[in-house]
């Protein structure tokens, strides 16, 4: 049972905050929709924003540590409560948190008026405080299992600090490999959790029997990705043979692509809460496949084929879990609203211009640009819009949360 004091301080509370994912959810998707609409148009040369780092690093920043890190500590924070269960962060605690993570971002935007001391603090500041919080109840309970997130959290810290350090210094390769580590712890948080969800969800959704995990092959593809975020967080990747790279990257995708067949995608076609969570699952060997072939061949731009990774995976899987966290965890039924999977079928869009715009287009990379930034703009206006009197009422069921 959910250890809850007064359910009347409970009623009293503004429904925004009494569980992470709300405010989370509804402010990281807000700020993807703005982030995004801003990128493009000072891409395009239209506005010039005095951003903290060039316009460069505020959009490889921002993505990672601005929308992905709340979406993510947003998520873990609510999970908690029903790993361990007791309430979690809630209230004047979590309305700290979020006031830390919108400062950042504010302090991100104004950056060249801002002292940089002042912009560093707040931005590295939220995800030790995440993880603190989500530690707490953890330990509490000594749920060991799942006391796992919280270095993966702080490891997703460190990346942050190496980006700040890599710009503060001018040294890129510092700076990238902060980039390149996110991208891949996040990589791997969603290999882990799409591991243990995926198939519960579907075969609750489809009522089919679940496919039980095998254990050896859950390690020989989570193993190849620890192995390249150590790699890549200690710059020791420029060190080893581009070949040796390639077939790391080989092994993890072709084990998590095994591991997606197994899933049994065809059964999940005529529920858009299931396939859109497999389809983004599956970007995820396409695009660590894809970064084999590079460091194979030396084809193709390393920033581009991390969008399989950025936009398919990440994009495709967030917008699917948070429009199914938003439900259940509101005390609703799991019934998606009519637009939903259009917005679904936006984000694989997204994701393939995004990759291969400049074969699409190859006259004008920048339409390519606008059209996978328009797709993913809309997708997400289309969550905000339906979801914000889920995020901003009570539970349906009466429930604290």
């Amino acid at each position: 049972m959910i250890q809850i004091t007064d359910m009347a301080i409970e009623q009293r509370m503004w429904p925004l905050l009494r569980q992470a994912f709300r405010p989370f959810f509804l402010l990281g998707s807000s700020f993807s929709i703005v982030a995004m609409s801003l990128w493009l148009l000072a891409l395009d040369r239209v506005i010039d924003v005095p951003w903290y780092g060039h316009v460069l690093f505020w959009h490889s920043h921002e993505m990672l540590f601005g929308f992905v890190a709340a979406i993510v500590v947003g998520f873990l924070l609510t999970a908690v409560q029903n790993w361990t269960g007791l309430r979690a962060t809630h209230g004047k605690t979590l309305f700290v948190l979020v006031l830390v993570w919108c400062l950042a971002r504010v302090s991100f935007a104004i950056g060249q008026l801002l002292p940089a001391w002042v912009t560093i603090a707040l931005d590295v500041s939220f995800l030790p405080l995440a993880a603190l919080l989500l530690a707490v109840p953890l330990i509490k309970v000594g749920q060991s299992r799942n006391l796992f997130f919280v270095p993966v959290l702080l490891l997703l810290a460190l990346c942050n600090g190496l980006m700040h350090y890599g710009h503060l210094s001018a040294n890129y390769a510092v700076q990238r490999a902060g980039v390149t580590s996110a991208i891949l712890v996040i990589t791997l948080l969603m290999a882990v959790i799409g591991g243990r969800v995926i198939p519960m969800f579907t075969a609750n959704g489809t009522q089919t029997p679940r496919v039980n995990a095998l254990p050896w092959l859950d390690k020989i593809a989570l193993t190849p990705l620890w192995l390249l975020v150590f790699l890549h967080v200690t710059l020791l990747n420029g060190a080893i043979p581009q070949t040796v790279l390639a077939l790391i990257y080989a092994l993890a995708g072709v084990a998590l692509l095994v591991r997606w067949l197994r899933w049994r995608f065809d059964r999940t076609l005529k529920v858009p809460l299931l396939w859109s969570l497999h389809l983004a699952y599956l970007f995820i060997p396409i695009g660590l496949l894809s970064l084999a072939w590079h460091y194979f061949t030396g084809d193709f731009m390393l920033s581009r084929l991390h969008h399989w990774l950025l936009v398919g995976a990440m994009g495709s899987m967030i917008l699917s879990m948070m429009a199914r966290v938003s439900l259940g965890h509101s005390g609703r039924p799991l019934r998606l609203h009519a637009v939903l999977p259009w917005a679904f079928a936006l984000m694989i869009g997204a994701a393939v211009v995004r990759v291969l715009g400049f074969w699409l287009y190859p006259e004008n990379i920048m339409l390519s640009y606008w059209v996978a930034g328009g797709a993913w703009v809309l997708a997400y206006t289309c969550y905000v819009v339906i979801y914000v009197p889920i995020l901003t009422r009570p539970r349906a069921d009466g429930r604290p949360g």
